[in-house]
């Protein structure tokens, strides 16, 4: 024992070691540590294709593979905003029961043919289906601004707005100034924006401004070194949602963005991009279902916040939800849709495409699908997959990023193998790589059994659209991706009206023709090198 001891303190004992031994006993402490990696993702992971994919990432880039699963593995939102949005649901969730607010109705409204769809988003969200909306299309960022600040001039009590990117430049410019003005006249405006899609709205002078004129800024799901130890950083909120004195509410694909100005260094065009407008005198609505989104969404990000909602709840409920608004207030924005049905005049350059201005449908039959991870589980995309296998007649898809898991695009291409017409409209050129050669590996198959894919030539189209038959589609913020079902906080419409599943419709294919049509034989004759490229990054799809 004592020449042991003598030999560990001369360093004699680690000496007598030779390089094979440490290389030995390295590639021993690497098999233990893969094994136990292999065996938290099996036992973690319920997605076979997101298994499979860090598998993986682990053997090929063990180092690298380990430190990427820690930091961005499992969609850890953070048990302190889980407990937070806990108590902010339940806040609100008591409020409506003492306001006699019932979100979980309308399910007889529906045919049986939807009702079961209808009931997956009801048993995660508690939102059910609202009737009676008046809903009108925006096609175009003119429209779209334009409609945004003329209801935050004519707001009398509330304004909540929350959006993944805020870029303070162009039209945008004036939207903030609205919304400065608007508290002015005493309207309360809450702006809830994430913090990493909006990293340089939170650093511009236009941020500050805001505040200082009192409107309420809220970073949504901040990033830092600590907080990335604890919950994942690459969780986004990608919601869009505005909502106008609980009675009127937009959600589309539309960022706070000048399309003029945004990302023009991309080489991939203007963004192109959809919202709806929606109003009604309902006391329950897609409106006042949105109000209770955001606001919740908002209590749930920090103590603060949800110390205020607590003491807003019990002082003052009507403020959050005011129940019978006038029915001159009404009318006066039902008129100001109804006026603006003439053609929108086309940007100059790679947007240069005319969409007649869609008019308003009345008696519209909605509901609103929020989804956030660890929190609604999967609800978009069980909603998703569902309508696909119930379709008959056709399904058409316009998403900017489709990179889809092997049930979606097996429920694609049995769609297209029972007779139903399958489209998918997607950018010719998107402004991520990877993505874009991940989508095309799934080309082939698809174009086998007769999916038709439309590239489309005139910017990236950023709008996300899914229309089933002529009676179904869902309109929103969802990306056809993984990110998107499983990662983001995001939310859609599912409209049960054929009326406004027309028009969307009918946008659709003003966007196919501008579209070039992708044939089996042009993607057969690709180089292999490149098929092989396209292949291998599809293995890493699931974590995209």
């Amino acid at each position: 024992m004592e020449a042991i001891i003598d030999a560990l303190t001369t360093g004699q004992y680690f000496a007598a070691w030779s390089w094979s031994d440490f290389a030995g006993m390295g590639l021993v402490l690497h098999i233990i540590l893969m094994v136990v990696m292999s065996l938290r993702v099996v036992s973690v992971q319920r997605n076979i294709g997101v298994t499979i994919a860090w598998i993986a990432v682990l053997y090929i880039l063990p180092l690298v593979g380990f430190f990427a699963y820690i930091l961005v593995g499992e969609p850890m939102i953070g048990r302190r905003y889980r407990e937070r949005m806990g108590q902010a649901s339940l806040l609100m969730n008591d409020m409506a029961v003492r306001e006699r607010l019932i979100f979980n109705q309308g399910q007889e409204l529906l045919s049986d043919s939807y009702s079961g769809v209808s009931r997956i988003g009801t048993r995660r969200t508690g939102f059910g289906v609202f009737p009676g909306h008046q809903m009108q299309l925006l096609t175009s960022p003119q429209t779209i601004f334009n409609h945004f600040i003329h209801d935050i001039e004519n707001a009398k009590r509330t304004i909540f707005m929350e959006f993944y990117i805020i870029y303070p430049k162009g039209q945008v410019l004036d939207v903030l100034k609205a919304l400065e003005a608007a508290v002015k006249r005493g309207v309360e405006c809450h702006l809830l924006v994430d913090s990493v899609g909006s990293f340089s709205f939170f650093n511009s002078a236009e941020h500050r401004a805001l505040e200082r004129a009192g409107v309420f800024v809220h970073q949504s799901l901040p990033v830092g070194l600590l907080k990335t130890l604890f919950k994942r950083s690459d969780l986004r909120n990608h919601r869009k949602i505005v909502v106008v004195d609980e009675y009127i509410g937009y959600t589309g694909s539309f960022n706070l963005v000048d399309p003029r100005y945004f990302k023009q260094d991309k080489n991939v065009g203007q963004w192109i991009d959809l919202m709806i407008r929606s109003v009604s005198e309902q006391p329950v609505s897609i409106a006042t279902a949105m109000a209770k989104v955001v606001v919740t969404d908002i209590g749930a990000e920090n103590n603060d916040n949800l110390h205020a909602l607590h003491q807003r709840v019990n002082s003052y409920t009507r403020k959050l939800y005011v129940l019978n608004p006038t029915i001159n207030d009404i009318n006066s924005r039902i008129e100001v849709l109804a006026d603006e049905t003439h053609d929108v005049v086309p940007e100059v350059g790679s947007t240069s495409i005319l969409i007649p201005q869609m008019p308003a449908v009345d008696n519209v039959l909605a509901q609103l699908i929020p989804s956030a991870p660890q929190l609604t589980a999967h609800v978009i995309y069980n909603t998703l997959v569902t309508v696909i296998h119930r379709a008959n007649k056709r399904i058409q898809i316009t998403t900017p990023y489709f990179v889809p898991d092997e049930p979606l695009s097996g429920a694609l291409v049995t769609a297209a193998k029972r007779g139903v017409d399958v489209t998918l409209i997607i950018p010719e050129k998107v402004d991520s790589f990877l993505v874009q050669h991940a989508s095309q590996a799934y080309y082939q198959e698809l174009l086998e059994v007769g999916v038709k894919i439309a590239l489309f030539k005139g910017g990236l189209l950023h709008a996300k659209t899914v229309v089933v038959d002529d009676d179904y589609c869902l309109f929103g913020t969802v990306n056809i991706d993984m990110r998107s079902f499983y990662l983001n906080m995001e939310v859609s419409l599912a409209i049960y009206t054929p009326e406004m599943v027309a028009q969307v419709a009918d946008c659709q294919e003003v966007y196919l023709q501008n579209c070039r049509f992708l044939s089996l034989e042009e993607w057969q004759q690709r180089p292999d090198s490149q098929r092989l490229f396209d292949n291998v990054v599809r293995l890493f799809s699931p974590l995209l």
